[in-house]
């Protein structure tokens, strides 16, 4: 297997385990994973939010760990990078007013490369005009985001997933197992049991 070098976009009170699992997960199997966020550099901190299903309405949020970059935003060349990872949380939502941002995400739709998003990332993906036509799933609050964009929005359950040829896409971290295995199937990573 060859080693991917994947991109990571982060930001304040994007969600914990959304963040960090597939950061580790991904540099587990050997992958090369540059974390980034908008005005922010190496060694920089973001705060992450974890949410929780506890039986309201919606999720519950609360203070989650600091995550520390590891590569300046202002750095990166999207066409430098094999892939895409997008957590959730609250930071899609507002990264994406970042023209940057948008850019990369454009780059990564259009050169038709692996892409993981889950939860809210979708909205990026949305922002960048990348779901026309696409079929995908995201955190429910979040699908008439994705339909206004031209998507065909997949509700599945909490800890499903749905992967439409590059682009691999989950309601929420429940998911993770069945979401960062098809996402490393797409990226064409063999695991030797």
């Amino acid at each position: 297997m060859a080693a991917k070098k994947i991109l990571l976009l982060a930001g304040d009170y994007a969600e914990d385990y959304e963040t960090m699992v597939p950061f580790q997960m991904l540099l587990m199997v050997g992958h090369q994973v540059h974390a980034v966020c908008p005005d922010k550099k190496a060694g920089d901190r973001v705060i992450t939010a974890v949410h929780d299903f506890e039986g309201d309405q919606t999720y519950s949020e609360k203070r989650g760990h600091y995550f520390t970059l590891n590569y300046d935003f202002d750095k990166v060349n999207a066409e430098d990078y094999d892939a895409l990872v997008i957590p959730g949380g609250r930071a899609p939502e507002y990264i994406r007013l970042n023209p940057k941002v948008v850019e990369i995400a454009r780059h990564f739709i259009e050169a038709g490369k692996p892409i993981a998003a889950i939860c809210h990332g979708p909205q990026i993906l949305a922002a960048a005009g990348g779901l026309k036509g696409r079929r995908v799933t995201c955190y429910p609050a979040v699908s008439p985001d994705c339909i206004n964009a031209g998507a065909e929005y997949v509700n599945v359950p909490v800890d499903d997933v749905v992967v439409d040829g590059n682009l691999v896409t989950a309601p929420a971290w429940p998911a993770h197992p069945r979401w960062i295995k098809a996402f490393l199937d797409v990226l064409g990573t063999k695991i030797e049991p």
